[in-house]
């Protein structure tokens, strides 16, 4: 396969990437919609982007990484965690691709092959976040 595009990888099935173990069912009798506003609140923000952050540095040990479509492999730890923290980062991972919104508490990924979803799985279970198939 030769190097697809974010245009590409957003065609292909994803993974969520968050601090809740499965996804919310649409008539859940708890309060989601107050939580998630509470979790968007800075402080609250602030230490789930850090999981992110975390979670992230410790893939770029194991794989090469990008931020800018493959132009510049595995920036700086400081220029990651920037990007994860205030702006949308979309993180290349030689054929699959994280997508990190800044006010959002999960990540998307996209087209892991197994051997990376594992990797991932393991590493975020770690910073007590959760993998789990988008539907």
């Amino acid at each position: 396969m030769g190097r697809m595009t974010v245009e590409d990888y957003l065609q292909t099935p994803c993974w969520i990437i968050d601090i809740l173990p499965a996804r919310v069912p649409e008539r859940s009798p708890g309060q989601y919609f107050a939580i998630e506003k509470h979790w968007r609140e800075d402080s609250q923000r602030t230490e789930i982007r850090q999981r992110m952050i975390r979670l992230i540095l410790k893939l770029n040990c194991y794989r090469s990484l990008s931020l800018d479509e493959g132009k510049t492999l595995n920036p700086p730890p400081e220029r990651i965690a920037e990007a994860i923290k205030k702006e949308r980062a979309v993180i290349l991972l030689e054929d699959a691709l994280i997508i990190a919104e800044p006010e959002d508490h999960y990540m998307t990924l996209w087209h892991p092959d197994d051997a990376l979803l594992e990797q991932i799985r393991t590493l975020a279970a770690g910073e007590g976040l959760y993998v789990w198939k988008a539907v």
